[in-house]
């Protein structure tokens, strides 16, 4: 799905770059006044164009990286040299955005570990002397406002309860200079073009940097939609959850491949020591681990 912001004096001449960029098939899925004319958000949803697959053989079902079901053109290309580099050349590794540059807005499928992970990014921010600012967007799922400031309590921190752009605009202008935020969203469904549309909002709103988080686990190609048409609403990092409990990370590599920046993982569920930074050779151990199968039981 492509997703685009247009703004032009009227909605006549909003209209016409809509068409003359997306096409007679674009959905309008917004418009608003602001200065100087009007705001249009539009869509064009597009099938997902073939992948060619590179030559070579695939690695073999002996191979390490068989059991992880990966893309057939990533398998081939990490298994072209030693696999550290060969992820290093293939994927996009950087540090989790703390919140103080711009805020840090964790968007995800519902029940991806959002609450949880800003919990823990929260933990962090307090172990390290700082004071973030927490908000929560999420009015949708039962209880959720009451998890985030169950653990903010115990942090000592306020809870900003901001279901709608202009209220987390409103919370974010008392923010102190350096201070973190830490925006938790509500589990969003990146192809419906409403709430898709809400997540956007939310994003201008802030001034935020987009943090897909997204559970291990998932087939491959459903993760790399997702990860596609979250990108497609400007998510730039990826944090993996639940990598304490899959065992094999197709998924979260063929969500990497599409251009997200690994960051780090979720790997337990305590706030104080559940994430872990992802760099080459630490994936690269994780991907070439020993299978087991028998129960730990």
């Amino acid at each position: 799905m492509r997703l685009r912001l247009f703004q032009a004096a009227g909605m006549v001449e909003a209209m016409a770059l809509v068409r003359a960029e997306l096409g007679p098939d674009a959905v309008i899925l917004d418009s608003r006044r602001v200065r100087g004319g009007v705001e249009v958000t539009a869509a064009l949803d597009q099938p997902a164009a073939a992948v060619p697959l590179p030559h070579g053989p695939l690695p073999g079902p002996t191979s390490p990286l068989a059991r992880h079901n990966l893309p057939a053109g990533l398998a081939v290309r990490l298994g072209a040299g030693p696999l550290d580099a060969e992820l290093s050349a293939a994927l996009r590794f950087a540090p989790l955005p703390d919140g103080r540059a711009r805020p840090l807005l964790l968007a995800g499928p519902p029940g991806a570990g959002k609450t949880l992970s800003c919990a823990k990014l929260a933990t962090r921010a307090v172990l390290a002397g700082a004071r973030p600012l927490v908000a929560s967007t999420d009015g949708v799922r039962a209880g959720a406002t009451e998890q985030l400031g169950a653990f903010a309590r115990v942090l000592g921190l306020p809870l900003a309860v901001t279901p709608e752009p202009d209220m987390l605009r409103h919370a974010l202008s008392h923010r102190q200079p350096g201070q973190p935020v830490l925006i938790d969203s509500a589990g969003c469904d990146p192809f419906d073009p409403v709430q898709a549309a809400w997540l956007r909002s939310l994003a201008l709103a802030s001034g935020a940097d987009l943090l897909l988080v997204l559970p291990a686990g998932l087939d491959p190609a459903e993760a790399a939609e997702t990860a596609a048409a979250f990108g497609a609403l400007g998510a730039r990092y990826l944090l993996p959850t639940r990598l304490d409990a899959v065992r094999r990370l197709g998924g979260v590599l063929a969500a990497a491949s599409l251009g997200l920046a690994l960051t780090e993982a979720g790997t337990g569920t305590g706030v104080a020591d559940g994430l872990t930074p992802i760099d080459p050779a630490w994936l690269a151990q994780r991907l070439t681990a020993p299978f087991r199968l028998e129960s730990a039981a």
